[in-house]
C-alpha cells in the first residue's frame, strides 16, 4: 500500500513539474527584451479583486496549447490596473492614482484609453506601438484565435471575420 502510494505521489509531481506556465515579464522587462529580439507585447490588465481574472488564470492562461503559443510569440505581461509601482514608458512615467475610492495606474488608463474593465488583454507590435486593447474574460478557444491574429500580420490586411472564418485550431 505504501508503495503504491509513493508511485502516486511520484506520478502526480512529474507531471506538476512538466506542467508549463506562462513567462511573464514587468512592463519595463518587455521593453528592454523587445530591444535584444523583437516580439508583439501581450499585456493582462487585471485586478486582486477580479473574479473573472483569477477565472482567466485558472483555466485559459493554464491551458498548454495557449501557453505556448504565448510564451513562443509574445512578451507576456502581467500588469495590475491598479498597481501603485511607476512605469516608465515612451519618455513618460505613468504613477498610480487615487481620486476618492477610484483608484487606477495611469498606463492602464492610457492602454485601456479610460474605460477601465478587468480583465482586459492589450496587444502591442514590436515598435512597442498599441495595436488593440480586449475587454473581457476570453475562454482558451477564443483566445487562441486573438492571440494568432495580433502575433503576426494578419491584424494589418484581413478582417477579424475572414481570418476567424479561416482559423485552424490547435486545441
Amino acid at each position: 500500500m505504501r508503495n503504491i502510494f509513493l508511485v502516486a505521489v511520484f506520478v502526480i509531481s512529474a507531471f506538476t513539474a512538466n506542467a508549463q506556465e506562462v513567462n511573464w515579464v514587468s512592463f519595463e522587462e518587455a521593453l528592454e527584451l523587445n530591444k535584444k529580439n523583437p516580439k508583439p507585447i501581450m499585456v493582462d490588465l487585471y485586478t486582486d479583486w477580479c473574479g473573472w481574472c483569477k477565472r482567466m488564470d485558472a483555466t485559459t492562461y493554464k491551458n498548454e496549447v495557449i501557453v505556448k503559443f504565448i510564451n513562443d510569440n509574445y512578451y507576456a505581461v502581467k500588469m495590475d490596473g491598479e498597481g501603485k509601482k511607476d512605469i516608465t514608458f515612451k519618455g513618460r512615467t505613468f504613477k498610480f492614482v487615487q481620486n476618492g475610492r477610484s483608484k487606477y495606474h495611469e498606463l492602464a488608463a492610457a492602454i485601456l484609453n479610460g474605460k477601465m474593465s478587468y480583465p482586459s488583454t492589450a496587444f502591442f507590435n514590436q515598435e512597442e506601438q498599441l495595436i488593440q486593447s480586449v475587454p473581457g474574460y476570453q475562454a482558451k478557444e477564443k483566445f487562441e484565435k486573438i492571440l494568432a491574429y495580433f502575433s503576426g500580420e494578419a491584424y494589418k490586411n484581413t478582417p477579424w471575420k475572414d481570418f476567424e472564418k479561416n482559423f485552424k485550431s490547435a486545441l
